[in-house]
């Protein structure tokens, strides 16, 4: 094993700058035996590195390589598997467990030392040691680790703990002076023991030289120590003269301190002093209100700018002195408290003043405009009068008054109004809720009053209103001004006549027409139009600068957005804007925004129904005006929403718009509900029916109204709707005509409604023209073989025999030689078909198919052509025949297909 040991130490790990201190030969657990070695080494470089390497030999045998090597500081567990019996077997436990069997217990047990003395003396991390004898697991000599320099190695034998080999390396220094001192002796290096010896004497010479030097520096020691008596005296005679001064000095000490105290509190009291002015100045310049604030807050005038503006300066101050920072201990002297009292009383006080004040300004405003609504209302409340001629006669403009003027003397409060809100909440509240209950109540009139106009001059004077019976929710004007009465619908005719007119229309509103535009109006639909323009265009901007107004003068951010609100049903059943304690202190509702919206909602309560009442009237005069209500209604929604999605004003149109659409889904089902009630003449030819001729009004009216409109998607699906029902109704009428053939029905209409598509345009039905074109097609080619018939009967019977001998197997140029087929039987057939009685019976022919068709669809030459063409096809069909059954027989017919065109253009030119 030693000389092993020295191979492996020379080949392998002296290349690498270690040194090899155990081996062990060992072999894996449970597997064939491929001995290798385990080996412990050192590096000789600093910092030491301590490894396990595993060393085996070559394939060929003939030298050893190193397989694998494991840093020892990764070594978890060293497993001997037993402490007492004597065991080969080890495991290793590094990043897996390693298992190994040693070719002697005394080998492993030897490793094992080692490894356990190499962790002790090189790696702060302590590995554990299972099931290994004690006697392996022994401290290492003090005095060996003392011995031995820092950093250097220890050689480790197995068995023991005997330290040998010591080693250490000579430095630069070291070599150096070796060398000179060889250098010196001739013979150092040929005769190292005469070398040695001659060291040896030199040797001894210095230490007798040590010696005598030693002895003959005594005397000098007694001098040395006679010098140190004579100082130790010196020291004596000071240290008496110090303990004097120390006296002396003691009494001077005493009156120092007290000359230091006296300083000590002369400087604290400056101290004190400077910090009390401090603090007096800082409650002096913070809690101190100006005598011209004062007398503002108490008496200053609320009507004037000026004194609006000198209110506004000293409740901004009294805020700033309320709301000072105040320091520890300020809010326990009593001119603090005082003045405290002071702000508060005067806050109170103006707060009173302030609340009275505006309260007045709003019954001020509230009465005056009472006054105009009145003057502005008298005419339409006169008994016994045309409401209309009146409106006329002294021009009453369908518009709502303009509260600008009001806003603009309030909005002076508006800073007073946030001073309010932040230091006196119950009365900012109280103040708001009366605006609301004022502005509710004089809106409520201004809007009805305005509405009632809007009725009035929508449908003329109060008896033609009443024919309508649509009761205002208004109830009764300002005065007595009427409501509207009681409905009765409008015929269909009627509102065929006036819808009509709106086929020009386009996108653009009643206002924006032109006076050529405007002809083509019916006069009381085209002023329903403009009078619904003029109402929405008079709502929008009332609400956005009332809403603007409440924005800006109650001081609440119209920008603010978050969830959770109050109920419109709580804020219109008497809530406030917030609920509150017991004792008074507000409760914030979710957002300010939120606030706004309550506030329009209770102001504006009467919009909504007054809205649907006006749609409601629109819809009873002619249900077609639901479309445009949509058109007009979608996009004044979507402007709104771009605004602010969640304003009053979006929420009421959005709500608003709900009614309309129902409308305009009403006035399809309706549509659709009148084509299947629909009952044709049994005496009369049936023609166009009513339902697709309405359709194609209906489809023109809102081609012209929705285009470029926001709800396209809306009119796109009741198109279906009325397509899919216009194509079932035709069919369904067809099928019960009498007097008119079902495919001239089918015919006229389908070639009706693809004229009316290929005409309009309309992208979303696009299959169902098609569908249209195809049906048209298919029944007037099955129209015009059930009325041709077989006009040359006799013949066809005939060809009919020579077609069947044909499929018989019978070649065509065989056929003549059949008995009741042959050219004798041929030329007997033609001569009954004389060119005269062709054309009477194509005459004849022609009068059943004018009474047929219907005048307006004027078909009749596209029907007479393609019958034409039909004959000259059956003509060509018997011609080709004869050729190739009777060939050389010269048996012609007796007519040709130019005097079939001539007949039949003939017969088209007499009628």
């Amino acid at each position: 094993m030693t000389a092993i040991k020295h191979a492996l130490q020379r080949d392998i790990f002296t290349p690498n700058d270690e040194r090899l201190l155990s081996i062990v030969n060992v072999c894996k657990a449970g597997k064939k035996k491929k001995n290798c070695f385990l080996c412990a080494t050192v590096t000789t470089e600093r910092p030491v590195q301590v490894k396990v390497v595993k060393v085996k030999k070559s394939d060929k045998g003939d030298f050893y390589k190193r397989q694998i090597a494991w840093a020892l500081r990764d070594l978890a567990v060293v497993d001997a598997k037993d402490a007492i019996k004597e065991n080969p077997e080890f495991d290793l436990h590094f990043e897996k467990i390693y298992k190994w069997v040693a070719s002697s217990t005394a080998e492993k047990n030897a490793f094992i030392s080692c490894i356990w003395k190499l962790n002790q003396r090189y790696l702060r991390k302590k590995i554990d040691f299972v099931n290994v004898s004690s006697q392996l697991l022994e401290e290492l000599p003090k005095v060996a680790e003392e011995s031995v320099p820092s950093g250097e190695n220890q050689s480790v034998t197995g068995g023991d703990e005997e330290v040998v080999d010591e080693y250490q390396e000579l430095n630069a220094r070291e070599e150096q002076d070796i060398e000179i001192m060889m250098e010196g002796c001739e013979y150092a290096i040929s005769n190292a023991e005469a070398f040695a010896e001659k060291l040896s004497r030199e040797l001894q010479v210095l230490d007798g030289a040590n010696i005598q030097s030693i002895m003959a520096s005594e005397k000098q020691v007694n001098i040395l120590m006679k010098l140190l008596d004579e100082a130790l005296k010196e020291v004596d005679q000071i240290e008496l003269k110090l303990s004097s001064y120390e006296e002396m000095l003691q009494s001077v000490k005493e009156q120092m301190d007290q000359i230091s105290e006296s300083n000590h509190l002369i400087h604290l009291s400056n101290t004190n002093n400077v910090k009390l002015l401090s603090e007096i100045e800082f409650l002096v310049n913070h809690m101190d209100l100006a005598k011209g604030h004062i007398k503002a807050l108490q008496e200053g005038d609320l009507a004037s700018s000026r004194g609006i503006e000198a209110c506004t300066n000293a409740a901004d101050a009294l805020l700033q002195c309320m709301n000072v920072a105040l320091r520890p201990g300020h809010d326990m002297l009593l001119a603090v408290k005082q003045q405290q009292q002071r702000f508060s009383d005067l806050r109170e006080l103006f707060a009173r003043r302030l609340a009275s004040h505006l309260n007045n300004v709003f019954v001020q405003q509230f009465t005056q405009a009472l006054l105009q609504l009145y003057n502005r209302s008298y005419f339409l409340s006169v008994p016994g009068h045309d409401q209309s001629s009146t409106l006329a006669q002294h021009s009453v403009e369908l518009t709502l008054p303009n509260h600008h003027p009001f806003h603009r003397d309030l909005l002076r409060y508006a800073k007073l109004m946030e001073w309010l809100k932040s230091t006196d909440y119950g009365k900012y509240e109280g103040l708001t809720k009366n605006y609301m209950d004022y502005l509710s109540r004089l809106y409520e009139r201004e809007i009805k009053d305005f509405f009632e106009v809007a009725k009035i001059k929508m449908t003329g004077t109060t008896k033609e209103s009443k024919k309508f019976g649509l009761h205002g929710s208004s109830g009764k004007l300002t005065g007595s001004t009427s409501s509207l009465n009681k409905l009765s619908v409008q015929s269909s005719g009627n509102r065929r006549s006036q819808s009509s007119s709106l086929l020009d229309m386009g996108n653009m509103s009643a206002s924006d027409l032109d006076v050529a535009d405007r002809t083509k109006f019916d006069k009381d639909h085209f002023g329903f139009l403009q009078i619904f323009e003029q109402v929405l265009s008079e709502l929008e901007p009332l609400c956005l600068a009332e809403q603007d107004f409440i924005s800006k003068f109650f001081k609440l951010q119209q920008h603010q957005s978050m969830p959770g609100t109050m109920t419109e049903a709580e804020d219109l059943d008497g809530g406030t804007l917030s609920r509150q304690h017991n004792c008074g202190t507000p409760l914030p509702v979710s957002s300010e925004k939120d606030m706004i919206r309550q506030m329009m909602i209770k102001i504006f309560r009467c919009i909504e129904p007054e809205l649907n009442n006006l749609i409601a009237l629109g819809d009873k005069i002619d249900s077609f005006n639901s479309l445009y209500m949509l058109v007009k209604m979608s996009h004044h929604v979507w402007t709104a929403q771009n605004v602010d999605p969640a304003s009053f004003l979006s929420t009421t149109l959005g709500n608003v718009l709900v009614t309309v659409k129902r409308n305009f889904d009403k006035c399809i089902s309706n549509q659709i509900r009148q084509m299947e009630e629909v009952k044709i003449s049994k005496k009369s030819k049936v023609g166009i029916l009513p339902f697709v001729a309405e359709f194609e009004e209906f489809a023109g009216l809102a081609e012209s109204i929705f285009k470029n409109a926001e709800r396209r998607g809306d009119l796109d699906k009741a198109y279906t709707k009325l397509i899919r029902g216009v194509f079932v109704n035709v069919e369904k009428v067809a099928n019960e005509s009498q007097k008119t053939p079902r495919d001239v029905v089918m015919m006229e209409n389908f070639h009706h409604i693809f004229a009316t598509l290929s005409r309009l345009k309309i992208s979303c039905l696009e299959a169902e023209k098609k569908e249209a074109k195809q049906k048209y097609t298919d029944h007037l080619q099955s129209y015009v073989i059930y009325s041709l018939g077989q006009p040359l009967e006799k013949l066809n019977h005939f060809f009919e025999g020579v077609e069947a001998r044909v499929a018989q197997g019978i070649r065509e140029e065989e056929v003549s030689y059949q008995l009741a087929f042959n050219k004798q039987e041929l030329r007997k057939v033609i001569k009954e078909y004389p060119g005269k009685e062709v054309k009477k019976g194509l005459d004849n022919l022609y009068k059943k198919v004018d009474k047929h068709l219907c005048e307006e669809e004027n078909l009749l030459q596209v029907v007479w052509h393609s019958m034409q063409d039909e004959f000259i096809r059956q003509y060509k069909h018997f011609e080709g025949l004869i050729a190739r059954c009777y060939p050389g027989s010269g048996v012609t017919m007796e007519f040709t297909i130019q005097d079939i065109l001539d007949y039949c253009s003939s017969i088209a030119q007499s009628h």
